[in-house]
């Protein structure tokens, strides 16, 4: 079964630079999408709940703007998953875009899990 992409769009109150850290970084991912993310070089290791580990290689990356990750079981696809910051030209309002893929059965829990993450996310930088 081939998977379907999916964009979800959140408004957060912080400066790009400072999302940037969040979203790139180790110290900054482990403080909203999983418990713990260790990395070397482009390999970034998430250590999730209970133990559990996923690794997702860096694909791209734009300083002030978006990060771009492929989980290793999705290898040899065109799977990823991408946290894009985006500046609204009129209000200046900073929001975060995920774009991910999921089998069709499961986009709207993928959804609802992004959201959860990213609730916590704007929990923890005061947005």
């Amino acid at each position: 079964m081939s998977k379907k992409k999916f964009e979800i769009e959140v408004v957060v109150n912080a400066s790009p630079g400072f999302l940037y850290n969040y979203i790139a970084t180790p110290s900054g991912l482990s403080e909203w999408f999983a418990e713990d993310v260790n990395s070397r070089g482009e390999k970034f290791t998430f250590i999730w709940d209970g133990g559990y580990e996923d690794t997702a290689f860096l694909v791209k990356s734009k300083y002030d703007e978006y990060v771009r990750f492929r989980w290793d079981y999705d290898e040899d696809t065109k799977y990823y998953f991408e946290i894009k910051i985006q500046v609204d030209e009129l209000t200046n309002d900073v929001s975060l875009i995920i774009t991910d893929f999921a089998d069709e059965d499961d986009i709207e829990e993928s959804k609802n899990l992004w959201r959860s993450q990213l609730e916590d996310l704007k929990k923890r930088i005061g947005s």
